[in-house]
């Protein structure tokens, strides 16, 4: 199949699956339309009332994100991460774009990683975190690898813009513009003989037949769209039936004038309105305001099904519970969400393993069969204590389980803060008063 056709078939696809990519975004920013209200309903209330969302989507969303943390890379074998690895990861701010990534992917169900060879021959290669609003990548039905992939993005303003795509084949790149309603190469191929296609999907939720993944609230948008309805309707009924509404009998229009004769609203709304008449036969009353306790408990009931489904603690929507009691509690309530986020570090740990290999192939223009092993390294998901992991991690190294460099990355210590307690270590050794000093507190 000639390149154009490729294009033209990614382009296709991905203009797909931006109404549904739109859609979740929408949801995921709380700006997604009310629904259940009825049109007549809208136009009684007009600008008065505005829908109310409570964005638990958002909240389960983070929650996740919170907890996938990458703290480096390391060879099988190596009880460390690798230095220059984590360098060029730095060097692409990566830390920065893995979180966004991440982020995207719970809730766009993917995102993608692109990397591509430095401006200069001797520069670091480029790695950078896409949208799926932008990227969309095919996968080879033998191998599950992609095969080919698209960027596309647009320049300039009104009259000026212009839409540009990247194409990505295993051994090769090219660039496109597109006007006279057809898309134009806009220069010589890259042939670079990678063998492999430099886009790597960060994909949440994988199944064997739906590889591209599923958004982290697929479920629970349900569940979103009633509670922000149950929302808005307390603050309808706040505004129609929590104040108290009043009622008059045997009044005309004649009634309602002001000091100077000027006839003023009959059923006006305003609060605190005095009404009055010479009329002996009116009669004044009001009805007994409503309770908005049946919503309480309508969207409390929600809320408590929403974090079911997200496999939220309890006490992150205390709406429907105390906080825990103890540290225990704490790790005891989060065990669903943390086995969960444990899964993520398998699937996204791979993608991000790929993306290592392709940066070690465009550095060194060969493939590293030691790369194969490969393995990220991530923060603990869980909440433990400072106390309580230090205290375990000390009797690890204390009977020999584990050695101290080890011990040092458990505590959650970065590789540049290892990297200066190594040299620490040095100099210490280096040094016989802090070397006896070491011994004593040590017992030797």
């Amino acid at each position: 199949m000639a390149v154009s056709d490729a294009l033209v078939r990614l382009d296709r696809k991905l203009a797909a699956e931006i109404p549904e990519l739109d859609r979740l975004d929408r949801y995921f920013e709380g700006e997604q339309p009310l629904k259940y209200m009825a049109a007549a309903m809208q136009d009684e209330i007009g600008d008065r009332v505005h829908q109310l969302i409570i964005n638990i989507l958002r909240i389960g969303t983070e929650s996740y994100e919170n907890r996938l943390d990458i703290e480096g890379f390391r060879y099988r074998g190596s009880s460390s991460s690798d230095e220059e690895l984590w360098r060029i990861w730095q060097a692409n701010g990566l830390d920065e774009q893995s979180q966004q990534g991440h982020l995207d992917s719970l809730a766009l169900k993917r995102t993608y990683a692109i990397v591509g060879s430095g401006d200069d021959d001797d520069a670091d290669p480029i790695v950078t975190v896409e949208s799926p609003f932008q990227v969309f990548a095919e996968r080879d039905p033998r191998t599950r690898k992609v095969s080919s992939a698209i960027k596309r993005w647009a320049e300039g303003e009104g009259q000026d813009q212009v839409q540009r795509a990247t194409l990505y084949l295993p051994n090769s790149t090219e660039s496109f513009a597109f006007f006279r309603k057809e898309w134009w190469s806009t220069g010589p191929a890259d042939v670079h003989e990678l063998g492999a296609c430099p886009v790597v999907p960060l994909v949440n939720n994988p199944r064997l037949l739906r590889p591209d993944g599923r958004s982290e609230f697929h479920d629970v948008i349900g569940i979103a769209d009633a509670l922000n309805k149950m929302a808005t309707d307390m603050m309808i009924s706040g505004e129609y039936h929590a104040m108290p509404r009043r009622w008059a009998t045997a009044l005309s229009a004649e009634d309602f004038v002001d000091a100077d004769g000027n006839p003023i609203g009959v059923w006006s709304r305003d609060a605190g309105r005095l009404w009055a008449t010479e009329s002996k036969d009116t009669k004044f009353g009001q009805f007994d305001e409503t309770d908005l306790a049946v919503f309480h408990k309508s969207m409390q009931l929600l809320i408590q099904i929403g974090a079911q489904l997200l496999a939220l603690p309890p006490h992150y929507a205390s709406f429907v519970g105390g906080n825990p009691t103890s540290d225990a509690a704490i790790r005891s309530s989060e065990t669903q969400l943390v086995k969960r986020v444990e899964r993520k570090h398998t699937y996204l740990g791979g993608a991000w393993e790929d993306v290592q290999r392709l940066i070690l192939r465009f550095k060194t223009g060969q493939w590293d069969p030691k790369a194969l092993s490969l393995e990220t390294v991530w923060r603990d998901p869980s909440t433990p204590t400072i106390a309580q992991t230090a205290d375990a991690v000390v009797k690890k190294v204390q009977a020999g389980i584990i050695p101290v460099e080890q011990a040092r990355e458990d505590l959650g210590y970065t590789p540049e803060q290892r990297a200066r307690m190594l040299e620490m270590d040095v100099r210490a050794k280096s040094n016989p008063d802090i070397a006896q000093l070491t011994r004593a507190v040590n017992g030797e």
